[in-house]
C-alpha cells in the first residue's frame, strides 16, 4: 500500500512538471507570435505614415499648419500660466521670466500668422465658389466669351472632384491606421499607442467634418453650374443658327446684287453710266448689309434711333469734314459733275493739280497727275496719285476739262513781233497753222456742244480758231486760240509752236521781238540772215 501511494505521488508531481512545462513553453509561444504580430503591425502603420506624409495634400497642410496654430494656443496658455504662478512668488527668477516672455512674443507672433486657422481651416476648400459675371450671348463676339466660361465652370468642378477623390484616399488610409492602432493597443497598452488612436481619430473627425460639407458643396455647384452650362449652350446655339441664317441672307444680297452688276454691263453700254449704276448698287448693297446686322443684333429699335441720334449730334461736329465728303458723293454721283475718267482740275492753297479720275469712292476722288502744261509751268512733277476729299466740291476751285461728254478744250499759243513786222501776215499763219491741226477737234467740238444745249444755254457756237493782235510795250503779241484734246493739250501746243515758228523765220517781213542781246560782226541784222538793206543795195546772207 505504502508502494502505491509513493507511485501515486511522483505521478503527480511528474504530471504537473509535465503540465507546467507545457505552459511555460504555450506562453513563450504565445509572446513570440504577439511580438511578430507588433512588429508586423508597426511596420504597416509605418507604411501608412510614409503613404502619407509623401502625399503633398493640400489638406494634410491646411491640417498640419491647424495642429499647430492649436499647438501654440496651448503653448501660450502654459506659459501665461507660468508666468503668472512665478510673478506670484518674491524669490522670482528674473531671468527665467524674460525668457519666458520672449517666448510668448514670438509664439504670440506666430498666432497671428496661422489665424486663419482659428476656426475653419479648409475653408478656401469646402466653400462654394461663387458664379458670377454670367455672360449674355446676344451676338457672335460673345460667343467666344461663353465658350470661355463655359470652360472656367467644367474646370472649377474638375478641381472641386480632384479635392474630393483627394480627400477620400487620406480619410481611407486614416481608417486602415484606426484599426492597425487598435489591433496594436490589443499588444501594447501604452500611452504612446493612446495618443496616437486620439490623435487619428482627431485628424480624420476634421477630414471627414470637412469631406462632408465639401460633398453639399459639389453637389450644389454641380447643380447651379449644370443649369448655367444648359442656358449658356442653348444661347450659343441660338446664336450659330441665327448667324447662318444672317449668313444666307448677307450672301442672297451679295448675289443680287452680283447679278445686277452682269445686267448694268450687259445692258448699258455708256462706260461711264455702268461704273456709275455700279457704285450706286455697291453703296446699296453695303448699306442692306449694315442694316441687316444692326436690326439682327440689336434687341432695341429704339436704341439705334437713340444712338443714331446722339451720334449724328456729336459726329456732326466732330467728324465735319467726313459727312462733308459723304454728301459730296452723292452731289458728285447723283449730279454727274465729275465721272471717272475725265480730265479734272483741282487747286488747293496755291497748288494746281491736274489729271484723270480713276475712282470716286463715298469719301474721296483717286486721280492720277499727268504731263499738261500746268506741270510744266507750275509742278514740274507728274505722274503723282492725288486723292481728294469730295467735300472739295464745295469748297474749292474744281474744274472739268471734260464734263457733258466734252472732250475738247480752247488753247492758246502767244508770241510777239516787232512793231515793223507785218503783223496781218503773222495772225493769217498763226491761224492756218491752227486750222490744220485743230481741224478734227473743231468738227467734235461742234457736234457736242450741240448735244449738250438740251440741257446748258450756248450761245456762242464760234469754235473756230481765233487769232488776236495786242499792242505790248515791246512789240505786238499774237495771241492764237483753238481746239484741242483735252488729253493731250501739251503735245499740240509744241506742233503748233514749232511749226508757227518755223514759218516765221522763213518771212523776210515779219521779225520775233525777244529780250536779247547781240554782238553783230558780219553786217547782218540779226534776224536768222535775212535780206537786209544797207542803203539801196539788198545783200542775201547765208
Amino acid at each position: 500500500m505504502n508502494y502505491h501511494f509513493k507511485f501515486s505521488i511522483i505521478a503527480l508531481i511528474l504530471v504537473f512538471f509535465g503540465f507546467n512545462l507545457l505552459q511555460a513553453e504555450h506562453v513563450n509561444n504565445t509572446i513570440k507570435n504577439n511580438d511578430s504580430q507588433i512588429q508586423s503591425l508597426k511596420i504597416q502603420i509605418k507604411q501608412i505614415n510614409d503613404k502619407i506624409s509623401s502625399n503633398k495634400s493640400i489638406w494634410l497642410k491646411k491640417y498640419t499648419n491647424f495642429a499647430i496654430y492649436n499647438q501654440i494656443i496651448a503653448d501660450i496658455e502654459k506659459i501665461k500660466k507660468e508666468l503668472k504662478n512665478l510673478k506670484n512668488h518674491k524669490s522670482a527668477d528674473n531671468s527665467k521670466i524674460n525668457t519666458l516672455n520672449h517666448k510668448l512674443e514670438t509664439l504670440e507672433r506666430q498666432e497671428e500668422l496661422l489665424q486663419e486657422y482659428k476656426t475653419n481651416p479648409f475653408k478656401e476648400l469646402i466653400e462654394k465658389p461663387q458664379i458670377t459675371n454670367i455672360p449674355n450671348i446676344s451676338n457672335p463676339i460673345a460667343i467666344i466669351g461663353g465658350i470661355s466660361f463655359i470652360k472656367n465652370l467644367e474646370n472649377q468642378k474638375s478641381i472641386l472632384k480632384k479635392n474630393q477623390k483627394n480627400l477620400e484616399s487620406i480619410i481611407k488610409d486614416l481608417d486602415k491606421k484606426y484599426f492597425l492602432l487598435q489591433e496594436l493597443w490589443e499588444f501594447d497598452k501604452s500611452k504612446e499607442i493612446l495618443d496616437q488612436i486620439r490623435q487619428n481619430q482627431s485628424k480624420k473627425l476634421e477630414l471627414q467634418s470637412a469631406q462632408n460639407i465639401l460633398n453639399t458643396t459639389i453637389d450644389i455647384y454641380s447643380k447651379d453650374s449644370d443649369e448655367v452650362v444648359a442656358r449658356l449652350k442653348l444661347q450659343i446655339k441660338n446664336q450659330i443658327f441665327k448667324l447662318i441664317y444672317i449668313g444666307l441672307t448677307v450672301i442672297f444680297t451679295i448675289a443680287l446684287a452680283l447679278a445686277l452688276k452682269v445686267f448694268v454691263r450687259r445692258y448699258i453700254h455708256d462706260n461711264e453710266r455702268a461704273y456709275t449704276a455700279s457704285k450706286i448698287i455697291n453703296f446699296f448693297n453695303i448699306s442692306i448689309i449694315i442694316l441687316i446686322l444692326l436690326f439682327a443684333y440689336l434687341e432695341n429699335v429704339t436704341y439705334l434711333v437713340a444712338f443714331l441720334g446722339f451720334a449724328s449730334a456729336g459726329l456732326a461736329i466732330a467728324m465735319k469734314d467726313l459727312f462733308m465728303s459723304v454728301l459730296g458723293w452723292f452731289v458728285i454721283v447723283l449730279g454727274g459733275s465729275v465721272h471717272v475718267g475725265d480730265r479734272i482740275r483741282v487747286s488747293k492753297d496755291g497748288s494746281v493739280y491736274v489729271g484723270d479720275v480713276l475712282d470716286i469712292s463715298m469719301l474721296r476722288i483717286t486721280m492720277h497727275e499727268d504731263v499738261t502744261l500746268t506741270t510744266y509751268l507750275e509742278n514740274r512733277r507728274a505722274g503723282r496719285i492725288i486723292f481728294i476729299p469730295n467735300n472739295y466740291i464745295f469748297t474749292t476751285m474744281f474744274a472739268n476739262y471734260t464734263h457733258g461728254g466734252m472732250k475738247t478744250v480752247w488753247d492758246g499759243v502767244d508770241f510777239t513781233i516787232t512793231f515793223d513786222s507785218n503783223y496781218k501776215k503773222a495772225l493769217s499763219i498763226a491761224s492756218d497753222v491752227a486750222t490744220k491741226y485743230s481741224r478734227g477737234y473743231t468738227e467734235i467740238t461742234r457736234k457736242q456742244l450741240n448735244k449738250m444745249r438740251d440741257k446748258y444755254s450756248l450761245r456762242n457756237n464760234n469754235i473756230e480758231p481765233k487769232t488776236f493782235s495786242i499792242i505790248e510795250s515791246n512789240g505786238i503779241r499774237i495771241s492764237v486760240w483753238y481746239q484741242t484734246n483735252a488729253y493731250a493739250t501739251l503735245t499740240i501746243r509744241s506742233t503748233i509752236s514749232g511749226e508757227i515758228i518755223e514759218k516765221i523765220l522763213k518771212e523776210p517781213d515779219i521779225f520775233i521781238a525777244y529780250t536779247t542781246t547781240k554782238l553783230i560782226k558780219d553786217g547782218t541784222d540779226g534776224f536768222g540772215n535775212k535780206t537786209v538793206k544797207t542803203g539801196s543795195i539788198e545783200e542775201e546772207k547765208d
